[in-house]
């Protein structure tokens, strides 16, 4: 949430903003197309990804498995989004239907490419938005993509890996 003050001030008299937010859900893709799985915690491994994700397995195909992307080791996704969907497109869709690994609440994440934080015990860099795809629709039997449009994820890189649990914090790096 932005109503954090993180300092009294530099020299120049600004004042930082901070934020902290809270794991709802995780998830993981053993193989593309499979259903995702819930964990109570996930592991994340520095340069490779998440264990047991279909990405870290290397050798799998499907949907972008062929996109060799650095900042696509793990990918959050905001609990207000759902809030949203339901509420203004009347589409309820589940924490495992978005298709990424993290569901956070309380976090900025349109705020935070190029920026580096703090996910429980890891410490990622954000590298892009994740917008929305297509087959998400063909996953899931429902017409999500058009209101998904202006809405998205975000894609990170793992600095330092470690576990990640749900009620974990997310907060800044610094």
């Amino acid at each position: 949430m932005l109503d954090t003050t993180i300092g009294a001030g530099s020299a120049q008299g600004a004042t930082q903003l901070g934020w902290t937010g809270v794991v709802r859900f995780l998830h993981f893709t053993p193989r593309a197309f499979l259903p995702m799985r819930a964990a109570e915690a996930i592991a994340l491994v520095a340069g490779r990804g998440i264990e047991g994700d279909r990405y870290m397995i290397g050798n799998e195909e499907g949907f972008y498995s062929h996109k060799p992307e650095e900042g696509r080791q793990v990918t959050l996704f905001e609990l207000e989004t759902l809030v949203a969907l339901k509420r203004d497109a009347g589409i309820e869709l589940g924490p495992e239907e978005h298709r990424r690994n993290v569901t956070v609440e309380g976090v900025p994440l349109n705020h935070l490419v190029g920026r580096r934080f703090r996910l429980g015990e890891t410490l990622l860099e954000a590298t892009r938005l994740s917008v929305p795809c297509r087959h998400i629709e063909e996953i899931t039997g429902k017409a999500i993509f058009n209101p998904l449009i202006n809405r998205s994820g975000l894609n990170c890189r793992i600095l330092q890996g470690g576990t990640v649990k749900v009620g974990d914090t997310v907060r800044n790096a610094a």
